[in-house]
């Protein structure tokens, strides 16, 4: 089993980039919401405003590219990359965990991204339970570092309980983030890691004053998937046995996003299985201020470079303007009002969770 940090990130890397780790048995949900076509949309498809805000900055489309890595020399050039193609199209860049950072100085400058992307809204990324041990001021010179406009607190028991040399103590993630929330000079986003935010969850964010959450809900990357292939690499077969038995563990996207809409957070963003512009439109149909896209970026970006990963990006984009235009939505907070109708497991979510 691979034991360092940057070790254990490259696995990471090269195990979305390559191997098959979605979910298995379960979906995102997003198929469970079925937008109304609007045949008298009455506007030119030239007129549909894509533009929205997130962090206090204005963005030219609802999306993020998620978190997926940093800490080695691969990551830089993963995120500074993807960072660019943020920067060109006027969208959002979350940087993979800062730990690494904090634990291994010399690897600061794999999330250094500003060079390339100057305007674009970056999103800081720190596990819970490494910064319920650091100090606030800590934390603060890791966002300053990297010149994020938000720290993303990523939450993933389900994770590290099969990984090995992951974390088993999970007290005062509460604590820390209503900590963070008051005393960082940024907006703080309460984050999965693709098991997704349930409403009793969501509730408790918002009790201390949680303003931005990412749902990264199940159907999409399962990191448990991706440990389960580590521990099955180093021959570990305890962990693996585990891992398969949880791989497809967690809330789905969908209905994450269906939970926490009402609860009146700022922010909700969509992540975990987010592929198409069509999921993306029907992700803000069911209450999502904006989407997350990962993996597939990713791939884009290592198959094709630049250029394949911003034609991948540029479908996302012209999918969701077409089903904005279907839905007779001319900006993004009428698509987040659009009708739709809710059919299959995700309703059952949605009435009983």
């Amino acid at each position: 089993m691979s034991g360092s940090i940057g070790e254990r990130k490259s696995d990471h890397l090269t195990l979305c980039a390559t191997e098959d780790v979605g979910f298995r048995t379960r979906s995102t949900l997003l198929e469970g919401v079925r937008l109304v076509h609007d045949a008298l949309p009455d506007f030119h498809a030239d007129e549909i405003d894509l533009r929205c805000t997130l962090a206090g900055k204005t963005l030219k489309a609802p999306l993020v590219i998620a978190a997926m890595t940093g800490g080695t020399e691969e990551a830089l050039r993963v995120n500074r990359g993807l960072a660019q193609i943020a920067e060109e199209r006027g969208i959002a860049f979350g940087l993979g965990s800062q730990r690494a950072m904090h634990v291994r100085p010399n690897s600061k400058d794999t999330y250094r991204v500003r060079e390339v992307a100057p305007t674009t809204v970056v999103l800081g990324n720190l596990g819970v339970v490494q910064a319920r041990e650091m100090s606030t001021a800590q934390v603060q010179d890791l966002i300053g570092y990297v010149g994020a406009d938000a720290l993303c607190i990523h939450l993933n028991p389900a994770m590290e309980l099969v990984q090995p040399e992951g974390d088993r103590d999970f007290s005062r993630g509460l604590e820390t983030i209503a900590r963070l929330r008051h005393e960082l000079s940024v907006p703080v986003v309460a984050k999965e890691t693709g098991c997704g935010i349930s409403r009793s969850v969501g509730e408790r964010l918002r009790s201390v004053g949680v303003e931005h959450v990412d749902v990264s809900g199940a159907g999409g990357t399962s990191w448990v998937g991706v440990e389960t292939r580590r521990a099955e690499k180093a021959g570990d077969a305890q962990s693996k046995s585990l891992g398969e038995a949880f791989w497809d563990w967690g809330v789905p996207t969908a209905a994450s996003v269906a939970a926490l809409a009402p609860l009146g957070f700022r922010s909700v963003i969509a992540t975990g299985g987010v592929a198409t512009g069509l999921d993306v439109a029907r992700a803000l149909a069911l209450g999502a201020t904006h989407a997350g896209i990962a993996r597939p970026m990713l791939r884009a970006f290592s198959e094709g470079g630049h250029d394949g990963a911003i034609a991948k990006l540029d479908a996302i984009l012209a999918e969701l303007r077409c089903a904005m235009l279907l839905t007779g939505s001319k900006d993004v907070a009428t698509l987040r009002t659009a009708k739709r109708i809710i059919v299959g497991e995700l309703a059952l979510w949605i009435d009983q969770m």
